[in-house]
């Protein structure tokens, strides 16, 4: 008999029939939008504690890929201050580039909320370090030349 049920299509459309199951073809589709709509979309129940869960984590990842991004963009605009070559003769500002983007595609894909502000922190201390440093070393090259021009750099016994 099972054989049989599979074989004649038929045969299911008068089981289904007789089961109360009604058929329905499919050139016979939904009268309205609204009809189709309610028939293949999820409805939607009410805000649920997954959704507010949901909305913060993505205004966090906003905020944090908004931090990084002015981060990489302070790191370039630090860098132009930095023109002289190192002892390879390569110029600083395109060794702090590269290595910026370096880390930074490093970290491209890291989820932890801790690190990713631990790096970002570290990151921005990284630049305030490096340009107070700069400010010291231009105060000292002009503070010395001017001692210079003044003096003649002479010393009088």
């Amino acid at each position: 008999m099972a054989s049989s049920l599979l074989c004649s299509p038929l045969k299911w459309i008068r089981l289904l029939a007789g089961a109360g199951i009604a058929r329905r073809s499919l050139h016979e589709g939904p009268d309205t939008i609204e009809e189709l709509l309610d028939r293949h979309l999820v409805k939607n129940t009410g805000k649920t504690a997954d959704d507010e869960d949901e909305l913060a984590e993505r205004r966090r990842l906003t905020s944090t890929r908004r931090e990084a991004l002015a981060l990489y963009r302070d790191i370039f605009r630090a860098s132009r201050f930095f023109s002289w070559p190192d002892a390879r003769g390569v110029i600083w500002r395109d060794v702090l580039r590269e290595n910026a983007r370096r880390e930074f595609e490093e970290a491209r894909y890291e989820r932890d909320p801790e690190i990713v502000t631990r790096l970002l922190i570290g990151g921005r201390e990284a630049v305030e370090k490096a340009l107070d440093k700069l400010v010291e070393t231009q105060r000292k090259r002009l503070a010395e030349a001017e001692e210079e021009r003044r003096g003649g750099g002479r010393r009088c016994p």
